[in-house]
């Protein structure tokens, strides 16, 4: 089976998932070609779900695991702020809770900024605040991941997620720095820097210009603007306002930078193996540059890359993502159903004669990020994959 470029026609944000949408200029980079296969897959799934009497969302698994993880959180938390007296009782509890920082992220408010954690509203909204409770901005947090990074996966400068500004080079388009050369050995301690910049710059960068990267973004107001200054000073009280009570400003410092380099670390190293790996694609837009020439399922699957989609615990941990492809492509459902979806997924793939792409274990993924940075840090990038430059034609049978 293969899809038919006759029918070719507009794929834009309009019809995307519903947590994507323009940006407030009005401009809208679109996706042409064929969409029967992204139907099919919807159709496919949605029958799967059926056939096994599974519920997309407000699962009983995901409601355990959030409560595992927030009593992980709030014990580790205690226990490093109110009873740890001496450095070794502290360092493996500030190993834990940047650890539980991190699962907050993945698992709690990820599910519940892209609706996938209940079919109620106002939970959903309850479950992305968690992310305002460890430093980032739920508000920001959906322009920037949930609109600009999963439309526009791997598109310099639509895709703020692959933007580290000078520090480094993630994209082929973007310019190279002569500092690049060393990207693979300085950027691994510098994911590292990744949660504490988000806490003390970031949102408030994005804030103060009103941009995510290059793209502008609506500020928040009303409600929205006071949970943002809430949530900012309800983490700061955590972070900083009771460990000074009880502890010297080195030690809240020191513990501080301990726990946001864990939590930074995981983060940063998820994203990346995902998509900032040799197999992605960076696809380019035309020369309106406001289309890109597939279909934007297709475009979630050559920028999209999965990993260690065998590894039970690595997966519960780290929210699923590592089955990123059927993220991408059905952002709104649990995470706990990736599993299931992924056999719908690579069988519809293998039927129309769409690559899907997958590294079987964590270090194939971390070893192909380091390749990659290597080779984007080069003054010429001779041997680069084709996959690099632009996205990989889909196969026709």
């Amino acid at each position: 089976m293969s899809l038919d470029s006759s029918h070719r026609g507009d794929f834009s944000a309009d019809s995307l998932p519903a947590d994507t949408h323009a940006d407030r200029s009005g401009e809208r980079l679109k996706f042409s070609g064929d969409n029967s296969f992204h139907r099919e897959l919807r159709r496919r799934v949605d029958a799967e779900f059926k056939r096994s009497g599974t519920r997309q969302r407000d699962s009983a698994q995901m409601y355990l695991k959030t409560t595992v993880i927030l009593a992980t959180f709030a014990l580790a938390y205690v226990a490093l702020v109110f009873f740890a007296a001496t450095w070794w009782q502290a360092l493996p509890l500030a190993l834990v809770l940047g650890t539980a920082m991190a699962g907050i992220g993945f698992n709690i408010m990820h599910d519940g900024g892209h609706q996938a954690y209940s079919e109620r509203r106002w939970i959903n909204r309850l479950m992305a605040l968690a992310l305002d409770l460890v430093g980032g901005s739920s508000y920001i947090w959906q322009w920037k991941h949930a609109r600009f990074h999963h439309t526009w996966v791997n598109v310099a400068g639509h895709d703020s997620d692959i933007d580290l500004g000078v520090l480094g080079r993630l994209s082929p388009q973007q310019r190279r720095r002569p500092w690049h050369r060393w990207q693979h050995f300085y950027l691994w301690p510098l994911y590292g820097v990744t949660a504490i910049r988000w806490h003390l710059f970031g949102d408030f960068r994005d804030m103060i210009t009103g941009t995510v990267g290059e793209r502008p973004f609506n500020r928040p107001k009303g409600w929205d603007l006071a949970g943002f200054v809430i949530g900012k000073l309800v983490f700061f009280t955590v972070a900083f306002g009771l460990p000074l009570v009880f502890h010297s400003i080195g030690s809240v410092l020191l513990f501080y930078s301990l726990v946001s380099a864990v939590a930074g670390i995981l983060l940063a190293l998820v994203f990346q193996m995902a998509h900032v790996v040799e197999e992605a694609a960076f696809p380019v837009p035309d020369e309106s540059g406001l289309q890109i020439d597939t279909p934007w399922a297709i475009h979630q699957l050559e920028t999209t890359v999965d990993f260690a989609r065998g590894n039970r615990v690595l997966s519960w941990l780290i929210g699923g993502l590592n089955f990123q492809v059927e993220h991408h492509l059905f952002p709104r459902i649990s995470h706990v159903h990736y599993p299931l979806v992924a056999r719908v997924v690579e069988d519809a793939c293998r039927e129309y004669g769409v690559t899907y792409r997958e590294h079987r274990t964590f270090g194939a993924g971390i070893a192909s990020h380091y390749r990659l940075l290597r080779q984007l840090g080069r003054p010429v990038i001779a041997a680069a994959p084709t996959s690099m430059l632009v996205a990989e034609p889909l196969a026709q049978n």
